[in-house]
């Protein structure tokens, strides 16, 4: 039986790569961070139903995957 890994918090749950949260760098160092740029973002409707049911409210999603469906 196959099993899923770990999620990382740290990473984008659309495209893996690094999604840079604040939020998660306080989390793991206990030093407090400027507020995220997630804070600033608009994220489209269509950019969250593409995340997986099973990904969401888990990460956040990085800056790039946000700026391709703002544009």
């Amino acid at each position: 039986m196959a099993t899923t890994p770990p999620l990382d918090p740290n990473r984008c749950p659309l495209c893996g790569q690094g999604n840079q949260c604040a939020m998660e760098v306080e989390k793991a160092t206990g030093q407090k961070q400027p507020p995220c740029w997630c804070t600033h973002a608009t994220f489209s409707a269509d950019l969250l139903a593409r995340i997986p049911d099973t990904l969401r409210n888990q990460a956040c999603v990085c800056a790039a995957c946000a700026a391709k469906t703002s544009a």
